[in-house]
């Protein structure tokens, strides 16, 4: 009995010592992780992207005013903004990997752009529009363009209720997918304002 207690003590006193050398130590404060600094864009960057922006407005209003002759007109300025948008311009990139994004999302911009351009239904012009809409949408997310305020708006209606979004540069509902026929469907489901810092 001697022993087992002599045992325990041995290993409760060999723990006291280890526990007074280990924790005693301080561990070195970590540095904590810094979220990446988000720079502001350039002058010439946010206007090419104003223009950008005022390209795809132009698709919409042709949209929402049913007019397939104006879409394609308004396509073709949108493939133009597009195409001359000064993605190098992006500010706060230290990996390439914002620009690279970018350049992806206005490829598909523009690619999706001259579809619509060529569609002659208002039916197709709509649906390559919804695809417009959600690229630029992400595009505006990823660069971050500090101008206006922007609203995501969303008709459940659209294509058979399947639904579909498109951005605005105001809060009022004037529905692209329906035009006339239910211009003031939908809601708005999100906005983006970098703007403000």
């Amino acid at each position: 009995m001697k022993k087992l207690i002599i045992g325990v003590l041995a290993v409760a006193v060999i723990g006291l010592v280890a526990w007074k050398l280990f924790a005693g130590k301080e561990e070195a404060p970590r540095e904590k992780q810094k979220p990446l600094a988000i720079a502001e864009n350039t002058g010439p960057f946010n206007q090419s992207y104003a223009v950008l922006l005022n390209a795809y407005y132009s698709v919409k209003d042709a949209l929402v005013a049913s007019d397939t002759t104006k879409a394609r007109a308004a396509a073709q300025g949108l493939i133009t903004a597009s195409e001359s948008l000064k993605v190098n311009e992006i500010q706060g990139d230290s990996t390439g990997m914002i620009k690279e994004t970018a350049k992806s999302y206005t490829a598909n911009i523009s690619t999706t752009a001259k579809v619509l351009a060529e569609s002659k239904g208002l039916e197709e012009q709509r649906k390559q529009f919804e695809m417009i809409a959600d690229a630029i949408w992400s595009l505006t997310r990823v660069v971050k363009y500090e101008g206006q305020k922007l609203y995501w708006q969303y008709c459940p209606m659209a294509f058979n209720d399947k639904g579909a979004y498109w951005m605005s540069n105001e809060p009022v509902i004037m529905n692209p997918y329906f035009g006339d026929e239910m211009l003031h469907c939908g809601s708005v489901e999100d906005s983006l304002d970098y703007s403000k810092k």
